[in-house]
C-alpha cells in the first residue's frame, strides 16, 4: 500500500471499528474479518502518521522504540483518543514486538495498565517467581548464626578437658546451664547421646545431638519429649519417666532419707508418676502425647523441685507428704497386706463415707478399668486414682471419674433417676443415724441451683465442668460424711479456704491427714518406747 495515497482516503465511519469481542471460532469461519479490520485500522490518518514517522526515524538511524519518540504523534501517557472516534470505543492497537515499547508489560504482581489509547486488550502476565523461605524443618527449626556460635562456645568451655568428653557425673553442669533443663534429667540425656554406652560425651556428639538436630531452638516441653519417649514410639508411657525419677531419689536433698529404703523409693517413684498422668494423660489411654505435655503443669513443676530443697513445697506431683498420706491410706486398708484392695476394703475407706451403690460402680471398672488384673481388687495404682478423684471433686479427672459412675446408662447425661438412684441410699443411711433427712425433691433443686444446667431434666459433662460447686454434688449423692460437713457449713474449713486460696482441695486434705498421721506415729512411738516409725507387722514399714 502506498503510504502517500493513503492519505486521501475517504475518513470511515467510525460506527464500523466498534465492535464486539470476537470468539476463535468466528476468526476461524472467516479469517479474512482480521485481514479486513487491520486493513481498515491502516486506513487510519493518524495510523498513517505514525508509520511514516517510523519509517523516518529508522532511515535517520534512529533506534525505533514503538509508540515513542515521534514527533509528529503524541501518545505519552495521556488518554486522548483519535478524533474520528469517541471516547469509550478506542479500536485495539496491533500487536508490537515487547522489546523496547513503553506500553510492553512488566512482569510484576500488580495489574498491568492500558495503552495510551485506552485498549480494552489485557496484556498476558507471567506469573511472579517468588522465593518462599522454609517454614517447615522435620528435626525443628534450626538456630540463627548468633545463636549457635553462642551455644558452640560455651560447650567448648565445657568441654575443654584432657579426655576430650565428659563422663556421667560431670555432665549436669551441661544439662542445667547449656541444655536449661532439670538437673536430673543429665542421665537420660547422657544416655539418649551415648548411645554405644562409652561412659562418656564427647564434644562432637554432643554437638551432633544437641546443635545439629536442631534442640537448641525447642520450647523445653518438647526437649523433654524428645529425651525421654523412645526411638519408635510418639507418645510417653509411665516407665519412659522412672529413668529421672530415680535420679531425683538419688540427687535431691529433700529426698536423702529415703536412701537406706529402696522399697519406698520405689513407691514414691511410681505415686510421681500415676499422678502425673492422673492429671496430664486426658486421654486415660496410658499414652502421653506431646500436647497433652504442653497443655499440663509438668514442666513448671520440675523446675520448681529442681531448685527446691525442701520437696514438700513442691505441691504438684513431688511432694513427699502427698506420697505419704496415699500409701498410708492404701496401707490402712490393705489388711491381708497382699497389695490389694477388695469391695469390702474400701467401703471403710474415709470411715464408710462412701455408699455400697458407688462402690459397687467403682469396682464394675466404669469410671477406670482396673491395672491390677485380678477380679475384684484394685491394685496400688488404681487405689492412687481413686483416693485423687475423691479428695479433690472440683478437678476435671475428678468430676470425669464420678460422671462415669453416676451415669448408669452411659448415655452422657445424669438423669433425675439416675441421681435418685445413688441419693435414695444416702436418704437411709441419714435415718438410721437419727439425721434428720432431706428428701431428695429438695435436693434436686438444690442441685440446679448449684448447676444451672442447661437443661433442668437432665445434667451434661460439660454443665459440671463449668460450675465450681461440682463437687458437692457428687457428695451429696453418695459421701455422707462430706454431705453433712457442707450442710453445716464447718467454719473451720471455710477459713482454711480463705487463707490460701491457691490449694486445692486435695492440697488441703493431703495436709490435715499428714498431721494426723504423724501425730498417730509419735502417740505411737511414745507407747512402744521406741523412736523407731512403724513398728509391728500392721503397719507400713516407714
Amino acid at each position: 500500500m502506498d503510504i502517500d495515497e493513503v492519505e486521501d482516503f475517504p475518513c470511515l465511519d467510525p460506527e464500523l471499528l466498534q465492535l464486539q469481542e470476537l470468539s476463535s471460532l468466528t476468526i476461524k469461519l472467516r479469517p479474512q474479518l482480521a485481514e479486513e479490520l487491520f486493513a481498515r485500522w491502516l486506513s487510519l490518518p493518524d495510523t498513517v502518521r505514525l508509520v511514516k514517522s517510523l519509517i523516518a526515524d529508522a532511515k535517520a538511524g534512529v533506534p525505533i522504540n514503538g509508540l515513542g519518540n515521534s514527533s509528529t504523534v503524541n501518545f505519552s501517557g495521556s488518554n486522548s483518543l483519535p478524533s474520528t472516534f469517541p471516547a469509550g470505543s478506542t479500536p485495539p492497537l496491533s500487536p508490537r514486538s515487547s522489546s523496547g515499547s513503553p506500553h510492553s508489560p512488566r512482569i510484576s504482581k500488580q495489574r498491568s495498565s492500558h495503552s495510551s489509547l485506552g485498549s480494552p486488550l489485557k496484556f498476558s502476565i507471567e506469573p511472579v517467581q517468588e522465593v518462599i523461605p522454609q517454614f517447615y524443618f522435620k528435626n525443628g527449626y534450626p538456630p540463627s548464626k548468633e545463636l549457635k556460635e553462642e551455644c558452640l562456645s560455651r560447650i567448648n568451655h565445657r568441654f575443654n578437658n584432657p579426655l576430650g568428653g565428659l563422663q556421667i557425673d560431670e555432665f549436669k553442669l551441661v544439662t542445667k546451664e547449656i541444655c536449661r533443663l532439670p538437673s536430673f534429667f543429665s542421665f537420660a540425656l547422657f544416655r539418649k547421646i551415648d548411645i554405644d554406652c562409652t561412659g562418656i560425651v564427647t564434644r562432637d556428639a554432643f554437638i551432633r545431638y544437641w546443635v545439629d538436630d536442631n534442640m537448641v531452638t525447642m520450647d523445653t516441653a518438647t526437649k523433654i519429649y524428645k529425651i525421654l519417649k523412645q526411638p519408635d514410639c510418639e507418645y510417653l508411657t509411665q516407665g519412659d519417666f522412672k529413668p529421672i525419677l530415680r535420679e531425683l531419689l538419688a540427687s535431691h536433698p529433700g529426698l536423702e532419707f529415703l536412701h537406706g529404703t529402696p522399697e519406698f523409693q520405689e513407691r514414691y517413684a511410681e505415686t510421681v508418676i500415676y499422678r502425673i498422668f492422673y492429671h496430664i494423660n486426658r486421654s486415660e489411654n496410658g499414652r502421653l502425647t506431646l500436647g497433652e505435655l504442653k497443655r499440663g503443669n509438668l514442666i513448671a513443676a520440675m523446675q520448681h523441685v529442681d531448685e527446691e530443697e525442701d520437696i514438700n513445697k513442691v505441691l504438684r506431683y513431688f511432694s513427699y507428704e502427698h506420697f505419704y498420706v496415699i500409701y498410708c491410706k492404701f496401707w490402712e486398708l490393705d489388711t491381708d497386706r497382699d497389695f490389694l484392695i477388695e469391695k469390702e476394703n474400701l467401703v471403710r475407706y474415709g470411715n464408710h463415707a462412701l455408699t455400697y451403690r458407688i462402690v459397687d460402680r467403682i469396682f464394675s471398672q466404669v469410671p477406670r478399668k482396673f491395672s491390677s488384673g485380678v477380679e475384684g481388687k484394685m491394685n496400688y495404682e488404681d487405689f492412687v486414682y481413686f483416693i485423687l478423684s475423691e479428695e479433690d471433686k472440683s478437678s476435671e479427672p475428678s468430676i470425669k471419674y464420678w460422671f462415669k459412675c453416676i451415669d448408669l446408662d452411659e448415655n452422657g447425661v445424669l438423669t433425675l433417676n439416675e441421681m435418685q438412684f445413688f441419693y435414695e441410699e444416702q436418704l437411709h443411711r441419714m435415718e438410721c443415724i437419727s439425721q434428720e433427712p432431706v428428701f431428695f425433691e429438695d435436693i434436686l433443686c438444690q442441685i440446679v441451683d448449684m448447676i444451672a444446667p442447661q437443661r433442668e431434666d437432665c445434667i451434661t459433662l460439660r454443665d459440671l465442668k463449668g460450675c465450681k460447686l461440682s463437687g458437692n454434688v457428687f457428695n451429696i449423692l453418695f459421701n455422707l460424711n462430706k454431705f453433712i460437713a457442707f450442710e453445716s457449713r464447718d467454719p473451720f474449713l471455710i477459713r482454711q479456704e480463705r487463707e490460701d486460696p491457691s490449694l486445692t482441695e486435695w492440697d488441703r486434705f493431703a495436709r490435715r491427714e499428714y498431721i494426723r498421721l504423724s501425730m498417730e506415729e509419735d502417740v505411737d512411738n511414745v507407747s512402744n518406747g521406741s523412736a523407731e516409725p512403724w513398728e509391728g507387722s500392721l503397719e507400713a514399714p516407714f
